[in-house]
């Protein structure tokens, strides 16, 4: 009589539950460094994905998904190696969503997710370099890259009614990359670039670098940097010497910190920087701010959408082995298939179970193409009255 109680408890479990399979997500941010005010909105928002599958119940046959945070610093190479070499060995992630500048993002995918075969999908490093890098089909990444916003960089530029531009950029992959590809565009477009210098991060007093600008010229400085670091301080140099009154920020240079810093002198300017006015925008903002943080700070939709994609390609793949969900990411983020906004987790991974393809669309109007990397889609405003406001998206 107990074996036979046993074994039907047994079959019970395998109906019910034997599939249930558990998942831990590395989150691999710049939490200190140049980008350290902005990483906290990025990190909530890839938890409120967790939390939200998690509140579900639909996962994997009723597994829990984990989280745990490490530092990229952004800027050191080593140090986020070493981070992430703890998310994989003394965490055991099953993925990890980063890291968040391009540098450090390479140097992780390099030394740390293809020698472990650990998938990562990261939703700011934007270099042009990695969309050739050697990557194992293990890394994707949810921001467009800086080819693309070159071009938009471009066009509002053109529009604008901008002949000439001088460039300053943070001297590391991402700044490099995507002043290559602003200059290009901007020429392309029968623009005149002036000048292109490098900036170092770090510094006290930038008026040398300033100082070259204001020589060579120019209707507008772009200012390729980081908000938290040199970016800040060769607008604050600028305008203190009168060597330029109107910048042009790209998307490493957004954030309330810099307005907070600069004060009335930003007034005027205008950038871009990731984003969509499109029904899972929205609906992610409402669900940001319950959560308590902000959803225009940068890059979180796309924390949010990089999180997701990689649980709903565990259920896709019945796997959280990066070996497996990797080969699925593509398949949810795309057509064909129900379209899936933010908010809607629980309802995508029912689909999945239920074999019927979904067309993750998410936050930022997710589309992957190419190698895995998002078509794009940006936010174009003009700081007025000491306040970010929108002018439209593209």
């Amino acid at each position: 009589m107990k074996k036979l109680m046993l074994a039907t408890a047994a079959t019970a479990l395998m109906a019910g539950g034997a599939f249930a399979e558990d998942a831990k997500i590395g989150i691999i941010l710049g939490f200190t460094g140049p980008l350290e005010s902005i990483t906290p909105s990025m990190a909530a928002s890839a938890e409120l994905a967790i939390a939200e599958v998690n509140a579900s119940g639909k996962f994997m046959g009723g597994g829990k998904v984990t989280s745990a945070r490490a530092d990229s610093t952004c800027v050191d190479a080593a140090a986020a190696t070493a981070a992430a070499e703890r998310l994989v060995t003394a965490e055991g992630v099953n993925g990890i969503m980063g890291a968040d500048c391009s540098g450090v993002t390479g140097s992780v995918l390099q030394n740390v997710a293809r020698p472990n075969g650990v998938g990562m999908i990261s939703p700011s490093a934007t270099s042009p370099g990695l969309s050739s890098a050697e990557d194992d089909g293990l890394f994707f990444r949810t921001a467009p890259s800086d080819a693309r916003q070159g071009e938009v960089i471009a066009d509002i530029l053109g529009e604008r009614g901008v002949k000439s531009i001088a460039i300053s950029y943070t001297n590391n992959d991402y700044g490099k990359g995507l002043s290559d590809s602003i200059s290009a565009a901007f020429e392309a477009k029968g623009g005149k670039v002036t000048v292109v210098t490098a900036h170092e991060d770090g510094k006290a007093d930038y008026s040398a670098e300033v100082a070259t600008l204001a020589a060579a010229g120019g209707d507008v400085l772009v200012v390729a940097g980081y908000v938290d670091q040199g970016g800040k301080g060769i607008i604050q140099a600028a305008l203190d010497t009168g060597a330029f009154s109107t910048f042009y920020l790209p998307d490493g240079m957004y954030g309330e910190s810099l307005i907070e810093a600069i004060g009335p002198g930003l007034n005027g300017t205008y950038g871009t920087v990731p984003g969509t006015d499109s029904e899972g925008a929205a609906k992610f903002a409402e669900l940001a701010k319950a959560a308590g943080f902000d959803p225009t700070s940068s890059y979180t939709g796309e924390s949010y959408d990089a999180a997701a994609l990689i649980m709903l390609a565990m259920e896709a793949a019945k796997s959280t082995n990066s070996k497996d969900w990797t080969a699925k990411v593509m398949d949810v983020a795309n057509a064909p298939g129900e379209k899936i906004n933010a908010g809607e987790l629980g309802r995508a991974l029912e689909l999945i179970a239920a074999g019927t393809d979904i067309d993750y669309v998410g936050a930022t109007a997710v589309e992957l193409i190419g190698n895995g990397e998002a078509a794009g889609n940006f936010r174009e405003y003009t700081v007025t009255d000491g306040k970010f406001v929108t002018d439209k998206f593209r």
